[in-house]
């Protein structure tokens, strides 16, 4: 096996040499560069899989970290099944994309001298190297200094056209609401410590029942621990009440949006939830929490999305949707199928979204999907690939994303059945074939209006957008470079075929179909869990298929301009969680902040600077008795004198 240290150290690696030298080389090189080293650890993951994952994981040190008092951390990477799939999916899915940026950022115009565009690459290198850390890291502690790596260079990437004041804004939004579930996460991690004295994975999952003990077991035990650990998860992958950061993520570079928001970032929270699928698994309750969530979640980005005509937006509500999804699973306790889901949703989203930048590269930075149409002629390779990947996501027969949705569904229907508390479990299973069919409706609305129909591009600012070519086509369509449809090619493939790795659980078809959720089932041996995920049924399979066939013929057939603004006006009404956090939130905030610099410049700094006009004018005082006589002096000595022997002959 080769050393799992070197899918880390390569992007480094890449980070490093773009980041010093890459400014010096031709543009191609830097991205080339950056690519090559994503590459190369996604060929290092590949080897080591084909050489066969053990069912129990294995792990390597890679140096000890830390060791104060009883408290020992190692960085040390554990490779298993779950760990497995995950590192495939960064590094592959992130070598595309990397690809596809070599083209897309190379007309960039505010960067003259190729500065910004090694810069951006090797901010994609860092990326990737913390989200390696993330889901190689074989304790809770090294997990969470990846976790905020990739929070770190989300914002630098969001935030990349920095000039745009929407993208300053975005990447500050994002920063600051991912920290409200981090810091839940880091209470998390408290608790486990004060109650197993560990953050190893192994060791705390071995002592599940030490968490309702002791001092952690009266402040709730597991089930605070788990929903601290869930409110995390909320922030990274985007749930109510936290997923206002994603959608004004947009503003940043579509590859950006691409790899954070369809295919690694944004998963991270699924993952984490996965990975301590024993601590879930003793707490129904937060599980019961988690599974509503992600069902309200999934419900109301998919309506939001059929109010939207940004390209990118309508993508990214469609995430959060598809996010809340995965979460439905994690609470009906189905974890390989959430995970089977992140893997279909990786292929369709990022192709969706590249497929989007494509769009916005040919349109010279249009993204209002009002002023475009017709595309299909003069783009055939984005249009076909988009298509494939947009009946994916619809959760049309016999594309990825329908095998992975249906199992969702079917898990938690058959999750109340477990439970005996079939009736709220029924609730959640029914919002969730109401938004698959919402997310047909919204996604082939879209390709309606940028594809089919007649062309309503006009290109008037051919001056001023990102994506100018001098002289290119005067304001015509055209189709990208083979640099950026190669990589839209290949997601396509997967968004095609990716969901035959795990076919649904039917009566009578061969365990061997199974094939993703066999590869799983060592990591997530629960017989509950096991039994939620076979006890997916026919008639939820047919329903999933009318559903999305019919949804995206219908979405297709509307051409729609302006769907959903009759009961969704976009950017307001009562679903705007960011109307609500401004009338709140950010006006409490506000106030509080005048209050508190009103506290701090004449209650804490009076104090201070009293403080010191008191001792300056004792000072002062003190001052009038240094006269520079000595004779002053002398008689100050008697005096003094005198006074005492007074004190000593009177006792």
């Amino acid at each position: 096996m080769l050393p799992l240290w070197l899918i880390i150290a390569l992007p480094l690696l890449g980070f490093v040499i773009t980041g010093l030298v890459g400014a010096k080389l031709p543009k191609p090189a830097a991205g080339a560069i950056a690519s090559l080293c994503v590459g190369a650890a996604f060929v290092v993951a590949l080897l080591n899989i084909m050489g066969g994952v053990p069912e129990k994981a294995t792990s390597q040190l890679v140096y000890h970290w830390m060791a104060i008092g009883n408290f020992k951390v190692d960085i040390a990477l554990l490779l298993d099944r779950l760990s497995a799939v995950m590192i495939l999916i960064i590094t592959g899915i992130g070598f595309l994309i990397h690809v596809y940026s070599i083209g897309y950022m190379a007309h960039d115009h505010n960067d003259l001298e190729g500065t910004r565009y090694a810069r951006f690459f090797s901010y994609l290198n860092l990326f990737i190297a913390f989200m390696a850390l993330l889901v190689l890291a074989d304790n809770y502690l090294a997990m969470f200094v990846g976790w905020e790596g990739v929070g770190l260079c989300s914002y630098f990437l969001i935030g990349f056209w920095f000039e745009r004041e929407d993208a300053a804004e975005a990447s500050k939004k994002a920063f600051i609401v991912n920290r409200i579930g981090d810091f839940g996460f880091l209470l998390g991690m408290m608790l486990i410590f004060l109650a197993v004295g560990s953050l190893n994975y192994q060791e705390v999952f071995a002592k599940v029942g030490d968490l309702d003990a002791g001092t952690v077991g009266a402040l709730g035990g597991v089930t605070l621990i788990t929903l601290l650990l869930a409110l995390g998860a909320a922030g990274k992958s985007a749930q109510i009440p936290l997923y206002t950061w994603l959608p004004d993520a947009m503003a940043g570079p579509t590859p950006v949006s691409a790899l954070i928001h369809a295919a690694t970032m944004v998963t991270a929270g699924v993952y984490m939830c996965a990975r301590s699928f024993p601590l879930f698994e003793a707490s129904p309750s937060t599980k019961l929490i988690i599974c509503g969530v992600g069902a309200l979640t999934a419900f109301f980005a998919g309506l939001t999305a059929l109010a939207h005509t940004d390209i990118k937006k309508v993508l990214a509500y469609s995430t959060v949707s598809q996010l809340g999804f995965m979460f439905m699973a994690i609470g009906a306790g189905a974890y390989s199928i959430a995970i089977f889901h992140v893997f279909t949703h990786a292929f369709f989203k990022a192709c969706l979204f590249l497929g989007a930048g494509s769009v916005i590269h040919a349109l010279h930075g249009e993204q209002d999907m009002r002023k475009m149409g017709g595309l299909a002629k003069s783009m055939k390779t984005t249009n076909l690939t988009f298509m494939l990947s947009g009946l994916a996501l619809a959760g049309a027969v016999p594309f990825a994303g329908f095998f992975s949705k249906d199992e969702i569904i079917g898990s938690v229907f058959a999750a109340g059945n477990a439970a005996g508390t079939n009736g709220i479990y029924a609730v959640f299973g029914s919002i969730g074939l109401i938004t698959a069919l919402i997310t047909a409706i919204y996604t082939g609305r879209q390709y309606s209006q940028v594809f089919l129909g007649e062309s309503r591009f006009k290109n008037d600012s051919h001056e001023t957008d990102e994506h100018n070519h001098e002289g290119e086509h005067h304001g015509q369509a055209h189709e990208s470079p083979a640099v950026m449809t190669l990589p839209l090619i290949i997601l396509a493939i997967g968004a095609v075929f990716a969901g035959f790795l795990g076919f649904p659980h039917l009566p009578g078809v061969p365990d061997s179909l199974h094939a993703f959720a066999n590869f799983l089932a060592p990591v997530f041996e629960v017989e509950g869990a096991q039994r939620t995920e076979h006890e997916a049924n026919l008639v939820l399979l047919l329903i999933g298929a009318l559903l999305g066939w019919g949804g995206w013929l219908y979405g297709r057939g509307l051409g729609l301009k302006q769907a959903g603004r009759a009961f969704l006006p976009e950017g307001s009404g009562i679903w705007s969680l960011d109307n609500l956090y401004s009338r709140t939130v950010v006006k409490l905030g506000y106030a509080m902040s005048i209050a508190l610099r009103w506290i701090d410049e004449n209650i804490v700094d009076g104090i201070v600077n009293g403080l010191g006009l008191l001792v300056g004018q004792s000072a002062a005082s003190l001052r009038l008795t240094q006269t520079a006589y000595v004779r002053n002096y002398a008689l100050v000595m008697a005096v003094g004198g005198a006074m005492i022997l007074a004190y000593f002959w009177s006792s």
